[in-house]
């Protein structure tokens, strides 16, 4: 049973570590959504079915290579537009600085002004969407037209009244920018106008098809994602970097089959995705952000994967709506909602059902969401310090928890009291490890010591704390968050180490009371060496895991310091021989 004990504190080392390698998750800087301009109209034979039925991805038009881009990286200003588009507009509110293309009237840049690639160069923010080649990254939405003619996500548009920059004014609430398409031949009129509100990450995207001509209109709408492939994170610099080890792919949702996601080397070999959808929605995901797209909830839809392009690869994630018709001197409105914004949970979940999945606690998720919900959470709100909050979820935990860790350290306590008379009778018996076991095992029968009763309570809290560190690690609301004095980013490592510090003597000083009872020397060298080992790992750490470690082994310590008091006290002396 001593080595069961041994392979157990070592196995759940091995977990912190792995835990510590699933913080470590997401790309450095954006989530640069998508990719490519648009194409050309489509060819005959791509109208819509007779019968009405939802159209084919393979309906919408292809898209064309990349355009040539600025290699500053840097979202082009509304004056100084790629060379493949026809003139940028600017719209910035009190989170989002956005460019929006009028070719298509496409929205090709998202910088979120709250949220900083770096704390320590807060101008440079996090980009959702990009205009640069290397990151290209776009949403884009179109009409095709089966009879009749349709503005698609690379046709012409212009700004309604000539501007070509928006901002959201002081005390306004409300910034809405119309784009025009006409087509004189047909009468057909596209307004499309995006929606933004103050504080908001939900853009609108309303279009407003209006028919002046003799004949009716057909066809239907579609909205999409693109991206070039993620920029590669060094693993080698994962100590570092907590975002090096990010999901980043597709995902989307329907209310049969609820949420799926597929990463990007899967689009292709996963195979294609044709699912009809009424209420749901598609996205691209990375660690901490998402851009979806949220069709209409009573718009059937057809939501599709595919990987484009014959050199540089393209993801694409698309949703097509149903047909509808439009008859002379009438018109028609569709909406849908774009989310270009962090993974705030309660925001989430009123844009659509389901969209606050896309903050993915693994599977202890039923754990782990509850405990952010009404523990985490209304502690912040409380002291107004996520530190603080962490500290005092472990001490909320550690109460919760505190009959299994008085059974775990009371059979530690009870160990450490005879462990003088197990080091006697491995004397006794010397080589002999069986008769040396079963004298072992008559001594916890006689002194009512359940040998495994120091691990059993550490397998059942396990998922507890394994919840706790995915809850730590996916809430945006903890990024690059301060807690006192030197620590002034939780997601970053201790910069002066003191946090690892006190966690290395915490840990050893664990280990110091931890009973070892009948351990051969190699067996100890190797305990005593773990504190160390394990307390030079976390030096890298982000900070508010070792907080949490570190308020986690100080309660332990202490736990198991007045228990081992009350429970054996002094360890019992060998018989004389």
């Amino acid at each position: 049973m001593n080595q069961t004990r041994t392979f157990l504190l070592i196995a759940w080392l091995a977990v912190a570590f792995l835990l510590f390698l699933e913080w470590n998750k997401g790309p450095v800087e954006s989530l640069p959504a998508d990719a490519a301009p648009a194409a050309a109209l489509p060819e005959p034979s791509a109208a819509l079915p007779d019968d009405g039925a939802i159209p084919d991805a393979s309906a919408v038009p292809a898209t064309a290579a990349l355009p040539t881009a600025p290699a500053t990286g840097a979202v082009p200003a509304a004056t100084g537009p790629a060379a493949s588009s026809p003139g940028l507009l600017r719209v910035r509110t009190d989170v989002l600085d956005l460019r929006i293309d009028l070719r298509g009237g496409n929205l090709v840049g998202a910088e979120l002004l709250q949220y900083p690639v770096d704390k320590d160069e807060p101008k440079r923010k996090v980009r959702l969407f990009d205009n640069d080649a290397a990151r290209f990254s776009v949403a884009q939405s179109g009409l095709v037209a089966t009879v009749g003619n349709a503005p698609n996500h690379e046709a012409l548009f212009r700004p309604e009244g000539g501007r070509t920059d928006f901002q959201l004014a002081a005390g306004q609430d409300r910034l809405e920018i119309p784009l025009l398409w006409t087509d004189p031949g047909t009468g057909l009129t596209v307004r499309k106008t995006w929606v933004l509100e103050r504080g908001g990450y939900a853009l609108t995207l309303r279009e407003e098809i209006r028919n002046d001509g003799a004949a009716a209109w057909r066809g239907y709408g579609y909205q999409q994602l693109q991206r070039v492939p993620p920029v590669a994170q060094s693993r080698g610099m994962a100590l570092t970097n907590p975002e090096a080890y990010s999901f980043t792919g597709g995902a989307w949702y329907s209310p049969a089959e609820k949420f799926e996601k597929r990463t990007y080397d899967d689009f292709a070999d996963d195979g294609p995705l044709n699912l009809d959808v009424t209420g749901g929605w598609i996205a691209l995901l990375q660690h901490h952000f998402l851009v979806a797209w949220v069709p209409a909830k009573a718009e059937p839809q057809r939501f599709s994967l595919a990987t484009l392009g014959n050199g540089q690869p393209r993801y694409l994630v698309r949703s097509v709506g149903a047909p509808f018709e439009v008859a002379p001197g009438t018109a028609a409105t569709r909406e849908a909602t774009l989310w270009v914004g962090p993974k705030l949970q309660e925001q989430l979940q009123d844009v659509a059902p389901g969209l606050k999945l896309t903050l993915d606690y693994g599977i202890f998720t039923f754990l782990a969401q509850p405990m952010f919900d009404y523990v985490l959470e209304p502690l912040h709100d409380l002291t107004g310090n996520w530190g603080w909050a962490i500290i005092l979820t472990v001490l909320i935990i550690k109460l919760i928890l505190y009959p299994l860790s008085a059974k775990q350290y009371q059979s530690f306590a009870k160990m450490r009291a005879i462990q003088p008379r197990i080091e006697s009778l491995k004397e006794r018996y010397g080589d002999d490890k069986q008769k040396f076991q079963m004298a072992m095992m008559e001594l916890y029968k006689k002194e009512k010591i359940n040998p495994i009763g120091g691990c059993l309570p550490i397998l059942v809290t396990i998922p507890v704390f394994i919840a706790l560190y995915w809850m730590l690690l996916e809430s945006v609301e903890m990024r690059q968050a301060p807690w006192i004095g030197w620590i002034q980013n939780l997601t970053a490592p201790d910069p002066y180490f003191i946090l690892p510090a006190i966690n290395l003597v915490v840990l050893y000083l664990t280990q110091k009371m931890t009973p070892t009872p009948g351990m051969d020397p190699m067996q100890k060298k190797m305990m005593t060496a773990m504190p160390l080992i394990f307390g030079v790992i976390m030096a890298f750490f982000p900070s508010g895991l070792v907080l949490y470690w570190c308020t986690n082994g100080i309660l332990g310590l202490a736990q198991q310091w007045v228990i081992t008091k009350r429970h054996g006290t002094k360890p019992a002396a060998a018989p004389a021989k």
